[in-house]
C-alpha cells in the first residue's frame, strides 16, 4: 500500500502561523479522502513533545533522526534525506532536496513575498525562502499554489519546468457557528464586546495592522480586536494604537486563541479587517465569509482574486480609504447584507475536501511517473 507522507514539522514551529492551519486541515481532509489503496502520515524533526503534530485520521507524527535546526540545515544544504514514504508533500518549503529514485515529492509554495514584498521579512528568513522555493522549482516532480496570483509571480520570480497547480483551501469545521452556551462561555471569558472589527494573522509588519490602527482614528469608537501570535519585526499595536490618539483599550490583542474562540469571535465581528501588504491566500479571508461577516480588504492580488468582489477592497498603505470602507460596513446596513450574501456564496466555492481530492491527483499523477521511470 503506498504511503503519502506530509511534513507536519510546521506545527510545531514557535509561531505555527497560517501555513499550520493549512498544514493541519490538508493533512485531515487527504486523510478522509485518501484513495483506498493509499495511507497518509506525518513526520516531524525531533522534538521533546511532538504532540501537537498529531492530526486525527493520520498515522504519525513520525520522528527523524534531527532536532529542528539540523533537519533545515540538512535539506538546506542539499543532503538526501527521504523522510519515508511513497510521496512526499511538503505544505512549506521546508522540503527534502529532491525525490528518492520512484518517489515523487510535491511542495506548497504558499506566496512570492520573499521577492515582491523582501522588507516585511527577516533578511535571513527571505533570503531562505528564495533558495528554498527556487530548488523546489527545479527539483520538485509538482508545485503546489493557493492562488493564481501566486502562480503568476512565481513564474516571473522562480521560472522553471515543473508542474505548477493552482489549489485553493477551506474552512475548517471548528469554526461553524458556535452553540450559544459556547459563546456565552467565550464572551464572558475573553470580554468581547458587543460590537468590535476583527483582524486574524500574525503580528508583523507584512500584515499592515499599522494602517488599520492609523485608520480607526477616523472610525466610530468601535474596539478592534487582533487574533494571532506575536512575530517579528517588533509590531507594538498598543504603542500604535497611542501614536494614533485612540483611547486606551481601543485596541486589543489576544494573541493565539483555540479555534472554538476564533469561531466565537469571527461570527460575533461586524467586520473582518485585512489590510495585508502581501498574500498568497488570505484565508481569514475566506474564514470570515462563511462566517457571515462582511469583509474589507486591501488591493494584495491574492486578497483579491479570493473574496471575488464579495468584500470592499481598498489600496494598500492607504488610511483613509481603509477608514471609509469600515465606516461604510458599519453605517450601511444594506450593504453589509449584500456583502454577507455574496461572502458566503464565494466561501461555498471552497472546502478542505475539494482541495485534498485536487491534491491526490497531483500525487497520484506524480508518483505513477515517478515508478514508470524505473520499470
Amino acid at each position: 500500500m503506498p504511503e503519502l507522507v506530509v511534513v507536519a514539522e510546521q506545527l510545531l514551529a514557535p509561531v505555527p502561523g497560517g501555513t499550520a492551519r493549512y498544514t493541519r486541515e490538508l493533512v485531515r481532509a487527504l486523510a478522509a479522502t485518501a484513495p483506498e489503496n493509499w495511507e497518509v502520515s506525518t513526520v516531524v524533526a525531533r522534538h521533546a513533545d511532538p504532540g501537537s503534530a498529531i492530526v486525527p485520521g493520520a498515522n504519525g507524527p513520525r520522528v527523524l533522526s534531527l532536532p529542528r535546526r539540523a533537519l533545515t540545515a540538512a535539506w538546506e544544504q542539499g543532503l538526501p534525506l527521504w523522510p519515508g514514504g511513497d510521496s512526499v508533500h511538503a505544505p512549506t518549503p521546508l522540503a527534502p532536496p529532491r525525490a528518492k529514485r520512484g518517489r515523487s515529492l510535491v511542495v506548497t509554495v504558499h506566496d512570492t513575498v520573499p521577492w515582491t514584498h523582501p522588507e516585511t521579512l527577516t533578511r535571513r528568513g527571505a533570503s531562505w525562502h528564495q533558495r528554498m522555493i527556487t530548488r523546489a522549482v527545479s527539483r520538485a516532480d509538482a508545485i503546489v499554489v493557493p492562488t493564481a496570483a501566486v502562480a503568476a509571480d512565481l513564474r516571473r520570480h522562480a521560472p522553471g519546468p515543473v508542474d505548477v497547480q493552482v489549489i485553493g483551501e477551506g474552512v475548517p469545521a471548528s469554526l461553524s457557528a458556535p452553540t450559544e452556551t459556547t459563546r456565552e462561555a467565550v464572551v464572558r471569558r475573553l470580554d468581547v464586546p458587543r460590537r468590535y472589527l476583527l483582524a486574524v494573522g500574525t503580528v508583523e509588519p507584512r500584515k499592515g495592522l499599522d494602517v488599520l490602527i492609523k485608520a480607526l482614528a477616523d472610525v466610530e469608537d468601535v474596539p478592534l480586536l487582533v487574533v494571532g501570535a506575536q512575530g517579528w519585526g517588533g509590531v507594538d499595536l498598543t504603542a500604535l494604537a497611542r501614536a494614533a490618539g485612540l483611547d486606551s483599550g481601543r485596541v486589543r490583542h489576544f494573541g493565539a486563541v483555540t479555534d472554538a474562540d476564533l469561531g466565537v469571535l469571527l461570527h460575533g465581528a461586524s467586520a473582518l479587517v485585512a489590510p495585508s501588504q502581501a498574500e498568497g491566500f488570505g484565508l481569514p479571508v475566506l474564514e470570515a465569509m462563511a462566517a457571515g461577516v462582511p469583509v474589507v480588504h486591501s488591493d494584495a492580488p491574492a486578497l483579491v482574486e479570493v473574496a471575488g468582489g464579495a468584500g470592499i477592497s481598498v489600496p494598500r498603505n492607504d488610511s483613509a480609504a481603509l477608514a471609509r470602507a469600515v465606516r461604510t460596513v458599519l453605517t450601511d446596513s444594506a450593504r453589509a447584507a449584500e456583502m454577507i450574501e455574496a461572502g458566503r456564496l464565494r466561501a461555498q466555492d471552497h472546502s478542505w475536501e475539494r482541495a485534498a481530492q485536487l491534491a491526490w491527483q497531483v500525487h497520484q499523477r506524480c508518483y505513477a511517473a515517478a515508478r514508470a521511470k524505473i520499470t
